[in-house]
C-alpha cells in the first residue's frame, strides 16, 4: 500500500468544515482591515529564499526541499510567503502603487523539519504584509490584525509578545555582546548553537536544547542595546497598542528565526499542550514583525514591511482544546429513500431541483436495501426522510418524515422541492 509522505496530512471530508472556518475568518478580518488576497507560486528560484529568508538560517540550510528541474535550474518549494511576495511586487511593478500595500495569503509551505504535534513538512499558513510605511503605527496595526483574528476565532487562552531586535546601526553592538556573552560558556553550548556563533548568534536565543535555554535567560538584552530610533520606535509600538485595548508583554527572547527581521518582533502563543513526560508546552499560533530591507534585499527599491504568519494547524488544535461549538460538516434537510429504478430516477430529478434552489439534499444511489437507507439517513443526521416507491409515484404522493420529533406529513412528490423552498420547514 503506498502510503502518503511523512510530516503530511489528509484533511478528510468531516474536518474541512473547521478549516474552513478558520480560513473564512482569516478572509473576513483581512478585508476588514482593508487586505486584499495574494496568490503566488508554490515553488520559486532557490536564490530568493538564500537571498530573502537568509543564506544561514536553518530554513535555508537544513529544511529546504530544493530541486533542479529539466533546464537545471534549481527551484525551491516555498518554506515561508513574505520573500515570494516581496518578489511578486518587485516584478509586477507594484513598489510604485499608493502605499501602504496591503496583501493577505492563505497557502501550503514545505519545510523538512521532525514532525510534531502541530509541524509538519507540509503545513499551511495565514499571513499579512504591508509595504510602504516605516511608521510604528502600522507595526501596531498589523499586530492588531492578528489579535483580532485570534480572538474572532473564539481562541481566549493565549499571549500576545513583543520585542525590538534593533536595526542595521544598533544591531552590531548586541551581536558583539552576544557572542562575548556565549564564548565565555563555549563549552556548554550545543553543537549546532557552536556554528551558530560564528554565523548568527541571534539564532542561539531559540535553540531549544536544554543547556542553552538555561544559557538564553542569562543572555544580553536586545533593548539595552537599542538606538535611539529604535526606543521610539518600539515606544509608539507600546503606547499605539495600549491606546488600541491589545493587551502585550514584551519578552526580549523573541528573536524571530529569519535574517530579513528588523526593529520590531512579535509572536503568538497559544494554549498549553502536555507532552509525553507531561510537561506543558505552549504552542507558537504564529508571528511576524517589520523587515525594511528586504525588498532591496532581492534586487527592489527601498520598501519597508511589515507582517505576520499563523500555522493553520496549530490554530485548530488551539480551538479544538478552547472547548467552544466548533463547525461540522453540514448535514443533508432531506434524505430520499427509493425502492426500484423510477423511484430512484424520480428522487434523484426531487434532489437536484432542491440543490439547485440552495438546500442540501442526498438519495440512494448505490441500491442500498431500504432499510439501510434509512441506517444511512440517520447516520448522515439528515432532517427529513422520505420514501418513494412505485406506489408513491402512481399516487403522486410521499411521506415526510420530520427526524427530530417524528411528524409525518403528506406531501405531493411533485411539491417536495416546494415546500422546503417556500417556508415548509417545521
Amino acid at each position: 500500500m503506498i502510503i502518503k509522505p511523512r510530516g503530511t496530512m489528509d484533511i478528510m471530508p468531516e474536518d474541512t468544515p473547521l478549516w474552513q472556518y478558520v480560513e473564512n475568518k482569516a478572509r473576513e478580518i483581512s478585508s476588514l482591515y482593508g487586505f486584499g488576497e495574494i496568490r503566488f507560486p508554490t515553488f520559486e528560484q532557490t536564490e530568493l529564499f538564500a537571498r530573502g529568508v537568509g543564506d544561514t538560517t536553518d530554513v535555508v540550510q537544513k529544511e529546504m526541499y530544493t530541486f533542479f528541474d529539466k533546464d537545471n535550474r534549481s527551484m525551491t518549494l516555498r518554506p515561508e510567503g513574505t520573500a515570494s511576495i516581496a518578489r511578486s511586487i518587485v516584478e509586477n511593478g507594484r513598489c510604485s502603487d499608493a502605499m501602504p500595500l496591503k496583501l493577505y495569503y492563505l497557502i501550503s509551505c514545505f519545510r523538512y523539519e521532525k514532525p510534531a504535534s502541530g509541524r509538519y513538512r507540509e503545513f499551511y499558513q495565514y499571513g499579512v504584509e504591508m509595504y510602504g510605511s516605516e511608521s510604528a503605527c502600522s507595526d501596531a496595526s498589523v499586530i492588531a490584525l492578528a489579535d483580532a483574528y485570534v480572538k474572532a476565532l473564539g481562541i481566549s487562552d493565549y499571549s500576545l509578545e513583543i520585542n525590538s531586535i534593533g536595526c542595521k546601526e544598533c544591531r552590531p553592538a548586541y551581536k558583539k555582546a552576544l557572542t562575548e556573552y556565549y564564548m565565555s560558556n563555549y563549552d556548554v553550548l550545543c553543537d549546532t548553537c557552536k556554528g551558530r556563533l560564528k554565523t548568527n548568534p541571534l539564532r542561539i536565543l531559540d535553540c531549544k536544547c536544554p543547556q542553552c535555554a538555561a544559557l538564553a535567560k542569562d543572555a544580553p538584552k536586545t533593548l539595552d542595546f537599542l538606538c535611539e530610533g529604535c526606543r521610539d520606535h518600539m515606544q509608539t509600538v507600546q503606547d499605539s497598542l495600549e491606546e488600541m485595548g491589545v493587551a502585550y508583554k514584551v519578552d526580549t527572547g523573541i528573536v524571530r528565526g529569519l535574517d530579513y527581521y528588523t526593529k520590531t518582533v512579535f509572536e503568538i502563543i497559544g494554549p498549553g499542550e502536555p507532552d509525553k513526560d507531561g510537561n506543558v508546552r505552549r504552542l507558537a499560533l504564529g508571528g511576524g514583525g517589520r523587515y525594511d530591507g528586504l525588498v532591496q534585499e532581492i534586487g527592489g527599491p527601498k520598501l519597508p514591511g511589515v507582517g505576520f504568519a499563523m500555522g493553520l494547524s496549530r490554530l485548530i488544535i488551539a480551538l479544538q482544546m478552547s472547548g467552544i461549538e466548533l463547525p461540522k460538516k453540514p448535514a443533508p434537510v432531506l434524505y430520499i429513500a427509493s425502492l426500484g429504478k423510477n423511484a430512484q430516477t424520480k428522487a434523484l430529478s426531487v434532489v437536484q431541483k432542491l440543490r439547485l434552489d440552495g438546500i442540501y439534499a442526498e438519495s440512494d444511489l448505490v441500491g442500498r436495501s431500504l432499510k439501510a437507507q434509512m441506517k444511512y439517513a440517520d447516520k448522515i443526521k439528515a432532517e427529513y426522510t422520505a420514501i418513494i416507491g412505485d406506489d408513491e409515484i402512481e399516487k403522486g404522493k410521499a411521506i415526510l418524515r420530520n427526524m427530530n420529533n417524528g411528524e409525518q406529513t403528506e406531501v405531493e412528490i411533485s411539491a417536495l422541492a416546494e415546500f422546503f423552498t417556500k417556508g415548509g420547514i417545521k
